[in-house]
């Protein structure tokens, strides 16, 4: 059993992997798991977190521990990303040799530059036929990301990430950037660090992954982040494995909190459950959201209302940030809430009291009370599950649209001047005229118009062209016809023929 360490002490460095979806960020990392952790320990690996612990030995011998990070590349996800940035010491940022810059490369640049980390540039796919390391340091330099050799002072590392072509260069590199940080750790400290992801399991509660900045967590203390605390019974590593203490960039596995605890937030250790208790009520306190006036609902607005159910924090964000891209100034999304777990009895039971609001699960489906209430429930229930956030998206956006109110306008067909009156009889007038534009129908509605003012409706009863009954009256051709309508129609008038239509938005 390893000795808790006594003195300062310099501590391994954090790396976060970024870059655009498909450019290899994962295979990148699950190369180096697989090579630089122990053969005998890898399969046991948990993945509670893409986070991990690898060893890598420099070409003097030495072995460098450096904790990975991984982050999703999907848009959707940019709050993980940024917490992985939040989290990191050193970032490496993952190009395709095959694609170049891509929008969510650019997305992972801002994240890492808003942390004010410094990053290591990693050309990979250097194996494929179509890789060219030159266009991709150019398209690099076109997006302001200047690389050493090119106009610029950041490392930049040539590798095939399923190969493992360059990535012991790529490893020697993080080594060497973080003995410039001077990373230190303070082993005395009680331990401090980030929550990287949290989750609620139905049969141990809350779960949270955390990330050690600074001191030692052991068994015994208790973690407090925000208003969530949890007494520390036993710590798990990257492996799965009990261990007694973890120190600084530890990524660690806590189970036993006593609410779903906020990712990206910061953790603190104390000794006692009475210390836990307060720290987490003054956190409640100075948090606490004031009471807001509750705004009139517009009646022209219709709503979709959503119960939203995730697997964990990060996956919840991924599903509120796409939802919040679907917009409509006649219809809008509520979300009457949301939370990480199966979809429960409560869930539903708010969704028989109102029928039009949707159950959405991503990853999660109802447990199997759950699922039997929905199953005996008089009234059809809208309780669906997604793995894909695109599907889960699109389906609410059908859902919206369709309720959006349809608009009618009213499209004028055809114009006529009135040059002739022959009879008036109660509400029924006989007049003559020559067509302007369009085309007049029999049975037609019409607007009266007088000197470019409309002045009544009225509709054609029957239509006369050159003596004979007819159903239509072209542009250029004069005509007869019976008018009903209540305002009297003078020489001079116009009648514009009109029909009513479905607004195409």
């Amino acid at each position: 059993m390893p000795t808790k360490p006594s003195k300062t002490q310099v501590r391994p460095p954090i790396v976060v992997v970024m870059g655009h979806i498909d450019h290899g960020k994962s295979t990148l990392l699950d190369y180096i798991r697989e090579t630089n952790v122990c053969a005998s320990e890898a399969g046991g690996i948990t993945q509670h977190v893409s986070a991990y612990q690898a060893i890598h030995e420099s070409s003097d011998g030495v072995k460098h521990p450096i904790t990975f990070l991984d982050t999703p590349g999907h848009e959707a996800f940019c709050s993980i990303r940024e917490r992985g940035a939040q989290a990191a010491d050193i970032a490496i940022l993952v190009v395709s040799a095959e694609d170049g810059v891509k929008p969510q490369t650019l997305d992972a640049l801002k994240a890492i530059k808003a942390q004010k980390i410094p990053y290591i540039v990693a050309i990979n796919k250097i194996d494929k036929p179509n890789a060219n390391i030159d266009k991709t340091k150019t398209s690099l330099g076109e997006n302001e990301i200047y690389v050493e050799g090119w106009g610029g002072d950041i490392p930049c590392v040539a590798i095939s990430a399923l190969k493992g072509d360059g990535v012991s260069e790529l490893l020697d590199m993080i080594v060497l950037m973080a003995e410039l940080a001077d990373l230190g750790t303070q082993p005395e400290k009680m331990a401090e660090g980030i929550v990287v992801e949290s989750e609620l399991d139905t049969r141990t509660g809350v779960h949270a992954t955390l990330l050690i900045k600074d001191g030692t967590l052991e068994v015994g203390m208790y973690a407090v982040a925000g208003s969530a605390f949890a007494p520390v019974r036993f710590i798990e590593n990257f492996l799965g494995k009990k261990i007694e203490f973890a120190t600084a960039s530890m990524p660690v596995f806590i189970v036993g909190w006593n609410e779903v605890v906020p990712c990206g937030i910061a953790f603190q250790a104390v000794a006692s459950k009475k210390e836990a208790e307060e720290m987490a009520e003054d956190y409640a306190q100075k948090n606490k959201t004031k009471a807001k006036v509750k705004e009139e609902e517009d009646p022209n607005v219709v709503v979709l209302p959503l119960i939203i159910k995730a697997d964990t924090n990060g996956s919840l964000e991924g599903v509120r940030h796409e939802l919040a891209k679907i917009k409509h100034d006649k219809v809008k999304l509520k979300i009457v809430s949301e939370g990480i777990g199966d979809i429960n009895e409560n869930d539903v039971k708010t969704a028989i009291g109102d029928p039009s609001i949707l159950v959405i699960g991503f990853h999660v489906m109802p447990d199997n009370k759950t699922a039997a209430i929905i199953e005996r429930s008089a009234i059809p229930l809208n309780v669906l599950n997604f793995n894909i956030i695109y599907k889960l998206s699109e389906f609410v956006r059908e859902k919206l649209d369709a309720l959006v109110p349809k608009e009618y306008i009213e499209e004028v067909t055809g114009r006529a001047k009135v040059l002739a009156l022959f009879s008036k009889e109660k509400d029924r007038q006989v007049v003559g005229g020559k067509v302007e534009s369009g085309t007049l129908n029999s049975g037609n509605d019409v607007r009266i118009m007088r000197r470019n003012e409309e002045i009544g409706r009225g509709k054609i009863r029957e239509l006369q062209s050159k003596k004979l009954r007819v159903n239509e009256v072209a542009e250029g051709f004069e005509f007869g016809t019976m008018i009903e309508a209540k305002i009297e129609i003078a020489v001079g008038d116009r009648v514009e023929c009109v029909h009513t239509v479905e607004k195409v938005n």
